[in-house]
């Protein structure tokens, strides 16, 4: 490889020396790899959340592990014994019938439980519309609030999502405070969220940050987690990574009915991976303390993100492979894994390439552990693309980086600096003859 002359000289040692993988690296070596083979530990990943998103979280495992058929039943039948705790029958039938009796006799179709639950419910319904239509007729407007809230509750506590969200959102007329307002917003967005209805989840998150009261650090870092869940949705990562990084440490396990804080560490670090530049990314995530409070929580993502701003792609990429199976069983990160993956690896390969004039394949292909047809096809669409200025010598395996010829842009920025003198200068001489012969002035007195 041949460095260009440039003052960055300890990032191209850093980038050169990762390129000749006999190097040896004692300090890396301490480094925890995790496994390959490492399996998800449903139950530990499960006991982050709570509430209906806890059982759609392994449901979705259950659905996507086919190839594993001992994770499945135990994602069933842990989903299985959550359900019971609440009141949803119409997705503890679901459940059952995925079961369908592989677990043993402890996890079959309870009948009597789901007729309980559902004559139980049609009294508590009964009761909610009695006390709701007596408010309304009283008019007291808080009590009317909190009757709507209530039958938000019921119908959220049923699966009945739709109904939950229409009675979250008729309390907005009867709200008399902002904590009431607040309350409205943060029910509808969770509810928004379960439905995957992510433009409901912008509209309310906007609504409660326009609040003339001021938000507590734990509502605005919910409010901030939610924002980035829907900038992700719509695959606005950089939108998205931003929204997770402001979330404050003091959110901790407050919103574990729909974020854990493993997953504000695993969502932003991905995203600003692969959607930050490297200044960016050295002062929004390396050195943001609230941040680092997220990452220690997840070591592969911390490790992941200081190997690809270090240069060390090998093990950056390592990490990434290692995590890659766990992250496509996440309910919100698995249609963006493979996307996030691909800008997160081009990033990579044009900031390796960026600081060379020439750059060995080879040497290369050692360091992004691939073949070197492999990354010659990778190369070769970057540069299509338009995202690497440079060349292959495909006989040798060399890429030959084109850089514009400072020296002709230098001239022509003079001469265009001239150009633009030259026209300045003729404007003002031109206006202080106008005014010196008054030609304005007997323009105006003729007319």
């Amino acid at each position: 490889m041949e460095p260009e002359e440039s003052p960055s000289r300890p990032l191209i040692d850093e980038i050169h020396s990762n390129g000749d993988i006999g190097v040896d690296e004692p300090s890396r070596s301490k480094r925890p790899i995790i496994s390959s083979g490492e399996q998800l530990d449903v139950e530990a990943y499960a006991s982050l959340y709570q509430g209906r998103t806890k059982i759609m979280r392994l449901l979705f495992i259950a659905d996507h592990c086919e190839g594993n058929p001992g994770m499945r039943l135990e994602a069933l039948r842990m989903a299985y014994d959550e359900i019971k705790k609440g009141e949803n029958t119409q997705i503890f039938r679901e459940v059952v019938q995925k079961i369908d009796g592989k677990i043993g006799l402890d996890y079959v179709m309870d009948s009597v439980w789901c007729d309980m639950v559902d004559r139980r419910a049609e009294q508590k319904k009964e009761k909610l519309e009695n006390e709701l239509n007596a408010y309304r007729t009283n008019l007291i407007k808080e009590s009317i609030r909190m009757g709507y809230n209530d039958f938000g509750d019921f119908y959220y506590a049923h699966g009945a999502l739709g109904d939950a969200f229409k009675s979250y959102v008729r309390t907005r007329d009867y709200c008399t405070t902002s904590k009431h307002i607040i309350h409205m917003c943060m029910s509808a967005i969770l509810v928004s969220i379960e439905m995957g209805q992510f433009t409901h989840v912008t509209s309310y998150v906007s609504k409660a940050e326009q609040s003339s009261e001021a938000l507590d650090p734990i509502t605005a870092s919910k409010l901030r987690c939610a924002a980035g869940l829907a900038h992700l949705e719509a695959k606005k990562y950089k939108l998205a990574a931003r929204k997770f990084l402001e979330a404050g440490p003091e959110l901790g396990s407050h919103y574990n009915e729909v974020i854990a804080p493993q997953d504000v560490a695993t969502y932003g670090g991905l995203c600003a991976l692969a959607s930050f530049d490297r200044t960016e990314l050295k002062h929004k995530v390396i050195d943001n303390d609230n941040f680092r409070n997220f990452l220690e929580l997840v070591p592969e993502v911390r490790e992941l993100i200081s190997d690809f701003y270090s240069s060390h792609y090998a093990s950056c990429l390592d990490y990434l492979g290692n995590l890659k199976a766990n992250l496509l069983l996440d309910i919100h990160l698995h249609d963006h894994v493979e996307s996030l993956y691909d800008q997160i690896r081009n990033k990579a390969l044009i900031q390796y390439t960026h600081p060379f004039v020439s750059v060995d394949l080879r040497m290369m292909a050692n360091a992004f552990k691939t073949s070197i047809a492999g990354l010659e096809k990778e190369l070769e669409a970057l540069i299509t693309d338009n995202q690497i200025q440079a060349r292959i010598d495909s006989h040798n395996k060399i890429l030959y980086a084109r850089h514009a010829d400072q020296r002709n842009a230098t001239f022509q920025r003079v001469l265009q600096t001239g150009s633009e003198f030259d026209r300045d200068v003729r404007s003002m001489l031109l206006r202080a003859n106008l005014i010196k012969h008054e030609y304005n002035l007997r323009a105006s007195r003729k007319l």
